[in-house]
């Protein structure tokens, strides 16, 4: 395991969301209003269409969705703002696996070093977690080294709750946002509709308030790794436009200067439907 830079002079004290924010490198830039491009929502139901009929996808701000389509639903031509197309399996939502680390872990370390029980760049060890790695590595190092979530750092966050992971998540994270259908399986897959995913983006969004503060938004959306490559942030690695994204098959993206979030489920996983997705979103 190679570990990415742990310097603590990149800062544990970040800007808040909705003042200045870093917002992909290492610029500084002042977030603008959501204003959502007319037709932007046609033009993605038209090209996730095509593309792969049985995808969900939505697309917002932080107010709310400016359109949702839940996966395996048809969708009708004419999304609107606020729309939600087609109607959904209210009985559970799309398996979103791949999102584990950004919808369950990141908030919940969110919580823990926001009430000083975990501090980013202090060893594993000092928590009695990190068995079988590398003497000296940290959350950060864990938060920062590739695009999954490593089973250490699901390991720290239950040693730290007291408890499993799915349930504190529920408890402090979905069910205070609304994400009624968002919760594990039996088998313990992850799985969330388009519209819980929404509703968790939005709240990224908005101003203080909620369980996912501000402050931890914000120094997780920008770069963490210093010169080192690939650029990532904490869990977040910096996307085209100025926005942030994770996952490479089921994709958040979020763009604290834009003002605009957007979530991808797809049927079939495409690289080139995630790359056009995203343009579409936020270009």
């Amino acid at each position: 395991m190679t570990l990415q830079s742990d310097r603590a002079g990149q800062g544990e004290q970040a800007e808040q969301c909705g003042q200045t924010v870093h917002c992909g490198h290492t610029e500084q830039c002042e977030p603008v209003a959501h204003r959502a491009p007319a037709g932007y929502a046609d033009r993605i139901e038209a090209l996730v269409r095509d593309a792969d009929p049985g995808a969900g996808w939505a697309v917002g701000g932080p107010d709310g969705p400016d359109a949702v389509v839940e996966a395996g639903v048809s969708a009708e031509a004419g999304a609107g703002a606020g729309a939600e197309i087609g109607a959904a399996d209210r009985s559970g939502g799309s398996d979103v696996g791949g999102l584990v680390g950004v919808l369950a872990v990141w908030p919940v370390i969110g919580l823990l070093v926001d009430a000083g029980e975990l501090a980013l760049h202090t060893p594993l060890a000092a928590y009695g977690a990190g068995a079988g790695l590398p003497a000296g590595t940290t959350a950060h190092h864990l938060l920062t080294h590739g695009p999954g979530v490593s089973p250490a750092l699901i390991g720290l966050t239950e040693r730290l709750c007291g408890g499993p992971l799915a349930g504190y998540a529920a408890e402090r994270i979905w069910g205070p946002l609304g994400m009624t259908r968002t919760g594990f399986a039996a088998d313990g897959t992850l799985h969330a509709p388009a519209a819980d995913l929404g509703r968790f983006l939005s709240h990224l969004l908005a101003p203080a308030g909620g369980p996912v503060s501000p402050a931890w938004t914000a120094q997780s959306l920008r770069i963490r790794t210093g010169e080192l490559l690939p650029a990532r942030g904490l869990l977040w690695n910096p996307a085209a436009h100025g926005s942030w994204s994770h996952g490479e098959g089921p994709a958040l993206w979020i763009s604290p200067r834009g003002r605009r979030w957007a979530a991808l489920l797809p049927g079939i996983p495409s690289a080139p439907l995630r790359t056009a997705f995203g343009d579409a979103a936020f270009s």
